[in-house]
């Protein structure tokens, strides 16, 4: 039986208008009844899912959130930090010098705003998505009281893909690179995943990794969904997502979270992964 699930939003559980299709509520809302833990595990910050968190009833002293791509999870209701793991100084100037290198345009998110050295359109669209403040700044002048979550290269889909390619092995080697979106990509301490966050929550809960389902569509999904005892990639998923995963939903214009909870939770003996 499966006691946890793991919803990304951005193109998971939130259509393409970004809000949550009454079926999905529908779904969430039963297996919540049933006892099942629901998650939101997200890139996002904590600010810029809270309307969504109160919508289904996920704001008390027994749920917890996954944020900023597993960099915090926290009770939504305590406020309890369960996981915090930051950036520091030096990585923030060093990604920002690659930047300019690379000619892309960047910013990070702290604790609790949205920092950059230039405003762009797709900062402008992160600041507008999660409700949050944000500021000009040489980042260069960052130091370590600056509680950096993730740094962002941020550009149009197939520029964003050239730098991809001409990302130095040492990236890898040092941080956690992830993409969220055609437009975003992320950089978050080397311990730093969706994945670990959920398994740091899994076992506050006394919950086992096999009674997990994790739900994503990007490539910042991919170490949640390998992690889980079912691991499931939506039908409109980047690749790598698919890859890995055990079971293909439908997409997110498709209701596909509310079709595997239907599926795997609230019929359970209609299960065949395969299917």
């Amino acid at each position: 039986m499966f006691k946890l699930i793991a919803l990304d939003m951005d193109g998971t559980l939130l259509n393409e208008d970004k809000k949550i299709s009454e079926e999905n509520y529908l779904a969430i809302k039963k297996a919540k009844e049933k006892g099942v833990k629901v998650v939101l595990a997200t890139g996002r910050p904590i600010k810029g899912i809270e309307s969504y968190l109160d919508k289904l009833g996920l704001i008390s002293n027994e749920d917890y959130c996954v944020t900023y791509n597993g960099s915090l999870v926290v009770n939504t209701g305590t406020k309890e930090v369960l996981t915090q793991v930051l950036l520091n100084s030096e990585d923030v100037h060093y990604l920002y010098d690659l930047s300019k290198k690379l000619d892309i345009d960047i910013h990070a998110l702290t604790t609790s705003s949205c920092i950059t050295p230039k405003l762009s359109k797709y900062t402008e669209l992160e600041i507008k998505m999660n409700n949050i403040p944000f500021n000009e700044i040489d980042f260069h002048t960052i130091d370590d009281t600056t509680p950096v979550v993730k740094v962002m290269f941020v550009g149009e889909e197939n520029k964003l893909s050239s730098v991809i390619k001409n990302l130095p092995k040492e990236v890898y080697e040092k941080y956690t690179v992830v993409r969220s979106a055609p437009y975003f990509l992320e950089f978050l301490d080397k311990n730093v995943n969706k994945g670990a966050g959920v398994k740091a929550l899994a076992a506050k809960l006394g919950i086992n990794q096999y009674e997990v389902i994790c739900i994503g569509d990007a490539g910042n999904d991919v170490h949640m969904i390998e992690y889980a005892g079912l691991g499931v990639a939506m039908g409109n998923a980047f690749p790598e997502a698919k890859k890995v995963a055990n079971y293909i939903t439908y997409s997110n214009e498709e209701d596909g979270v509310a079709h595997v909870i239907d599926k795997f939770i609230l019929n359970p003996k209609l299960i065949n992964i395969n299917a």
